[in-house]
């Protein structure tokens, strides 16, 4: 029986005594966030609201069937199984056309994990980089249709996704891959996932990763940053849709000392030992501070990060506002390293 989400328990950080101004957003960005606002948010995603936004959000996802026409890309589905004692996971796998790439090379692989604050969305939220990786890269792409909170608490989301990672290890050669060149990929939700799947492979001694992509990354449950602030009520995915979401992940040990990495990866004391990183985030939206200290802690232990943040930049910027300067530039920065990371 599935547990109703308004019966949640509700966690939130204590204001500051004074509200810190916002950073202003980028000129040419602000008909994009205006436009994401109208599509994605029309529904301010409250405990009660949860599956009324389900529902929204699967009619702005495009099918896979439109989003691969005409692209040099084929795409199958599957059902592998899921973690220990689980349900099995459904993936769907991008495949470049063999003009792309010769069909016996084994290919990079990604796995791509789609966002939507741990309850919203579906896998074909994250199929569109896995069809453009496979057009320019000759990349294999898996993405996964993870469990959603509430009905499913953390680490629930993080298992399933981990479960693809290592099926795709384990049929590396039948799937084409090259083992030495898997990644995993990830926005908002999809990039905290990412985060904490590549601290499962690193503390379970499992599948290799050669990176890990995290695009403002939703890693830190407390919410109490300066950031997440400055963007009470304001702007693409405020800190109440935030709260939200960690409410509905976590429910009652939000916020304390039982919250584990694998949920929130924010919450890891060791950042040692993981995958070369990628991070980005706008400058404007609630994610900019746990995403600086996230890679800051990364140098820290001496590990290999890269860090994007963009001026002006609001949440999912760079998607809605294509054409800004500050996008382009975005764009390329993410794409160079994809070009470094999937090079043999």
């Amino acid at each position: 029986m599935h547990e109703d989400p308004s019966s949640r328990t509700r966690y939130r950080a204590a204001k500051p005594a004074t509200s810190p101004a916002p950073v202003p957003y980028d000129p040419e960005l602000v008909a994009g966030l205006e436009a994401f606002i109208g599509l994605v948010e029309q529904i301010p995603l409250r405990a009660h609201t949860i599956l009324k936004n389900r529902a929204h959000f699967e009619t702005i996802i495009p099918s896979i069937e439109a989003q691969t026409e005409g692209r040099a890309v084929s795409w199958s589905d599957r059902v592998i199984p899921g973690p220990e004692g689980a349900p099995d996971v459904a993936v769907t796998i991008i495949t470049p056309s063999s003009s792309r790439t010769p069909a016996t090379s084994p290919k990079p692989a990604v796995l791509g994990i789609h966002g939507g604050g741990y309850v919203l969305g579906t896998r074909f939220f994250a199929t569109s980089e896995l069809i453009d990786l496979a057009e320019r890269y000759g990349v294999i792409g898996v993405a996964v249709e993870y469990r959603l909170a509430p009905e499913h608490p953390a680490p629930a989301a993080a298992e399933d996704c981990y479960a693809a990672l290592s099926w795709m290890a384990e049929h590396a050669a039948e799937l084409g891959i090259d083992p030495a060149r898997l990644v995993v990929s990830g926005a908002s939700a999809g990039g905290g996932l990412a985060a904490a799947v590549s601290l499962m492979s690193r503390d379970r001694g499992g599948p290799h990763l050669a990176g890990q992509l995290l695009n403002a990354p939703m890693i830190d449950d407390r919410n109490s940053s300066v950031s997440s602030w400055q963007y009470d009520g304001l702007g693409a995915w405020d800190r109440n849709n935030n709260d939200t979401g960690w409410n509905a992940a976590l429910g009652s040990i939000r916020g304390t000392d039982r919250v584990h990495p694998h949920q929130a990866p924010s919450r890891a004391s060791n950042l040692s030992g993981l995958p070369a990183a990628f991070l980005e985030v706008g400058a404007a939206e609630v994610f900019r501070e746990e995403t600086i200290v996230y890679a800051s802690r990364i140098w820290a232990a001496g590990g290999e990060a890269e860090l994007h943040v963009w001026s002006g930049g609001y949440h999912g910027f760079s998607g809605f506002s294509p054409d800004a300067v500050v996008s382009r530039a975005a764009l390329e920065a993410r794409d160079s390293w994809w070009r470094r990371i999937l090079t043999p």
